[in-house]
């Protein structure tokens, strides 16, 4: 049974990686189940190890399950091959991960507008860049527009790379320990800002943390131990 009103579900997904000769094969992720309305905002928490960038990685159709599905938009990814899954990544979802990944020999608003150049959906190229700059300017970054990432502070290539992971629109923003690799004012800035867009932009937001307090800014925590994903009790 679904959720016909959810914008992402999963339903009795497992994951088990093969396991070294001789050894028995553990699943990462037993039976997970889960529902996300649209404009939501979760946090997965839990151990080093745990499976929770395996969890991110399958609902962000880098990786397959290996039993359950992943429904997005009542779209079932699991009978999607290949190209039409990198099609809903380059449309319907966002990724920001521990490392900015951005390309030092381009400008901060030329990082921003790489993801456009997959899409190919014909909009205007001018739209795009007015998209950007609006964003841009929204996370505090307007003055820094022709600047290479090698001239901006941790924080700063952190935002530009939200803004990277949003400038399609996507419905569903995947932030994989986004905040890890930040001095703890940067990452409160940068926690903040993801509340504000989410709000804001109205784009679903999963954040994997070992941040509890930026776990506690979420509208929902979830718990992943021992493969299996359960709700925080008492709420963030």
């Amino acid at each position: 049974m679904t959720d016909n009103d959810a914008l992402l579900e999963l339903l009795d997904v497992s994951k088990t990686y093969p396991a070294p000769a001789g050894t028995e094969a553990r699943p990462v992720l037993d039976g997970v189940s889960l529902s996300v309305r649209a404009g939501e905002s979760l946090a997965i928490v839990g151990p080093s190890g745990c499976g929770k960038s395996t969890l991110l990685n399958i609902v962000g159709t880098l990786d397959r399950p290996t039993a359950g599905r992943v429904l997005l938009g009542g779209e079932d990814l699991s009978k999607m091959d290949d190209a039409a899954l990198a099609a809903v990544r380059s449309r319907q979802i966002g990724f920001v991960f521990q490392l900015h990944h951005l390309l030092p020999q381009c400008t901060i608003l030329e990082n921003v507008l790489l993801p456009t150049l997959a899409v190919g959906d014909g909009r205007d190229g001018e739209q795009s860049e007015a998209t950007a700059r609006r964003l841009l300017d929204r996370v505090g970054l307007s003055h820094r527009l022709s600047y290479r990432p090698g001239q901006l502070s941790g924080g700063e290539r952190q935002r530009a790379a939200v803004v990277r992971a949003l400038i399609n629109a996507p419905k569903l923003l995947l932030a994989d320990e986004p905040t890890g690799s930040l001095d703890h004012a940067s990452a409160d800035s940068l926690g903040g800002l993801l509340v504000d867009l989410n709000r804001d932009e109205g784009v679903t937001l999963i954040v994997v943390t070992h941040s509890m307090e930026l776990a506690h800014r979420m509208g929902r925590v979830l718990h992943l131990r021992d493969a299996a994903l359960t709700e925080a009790e008492g709420g963030p």
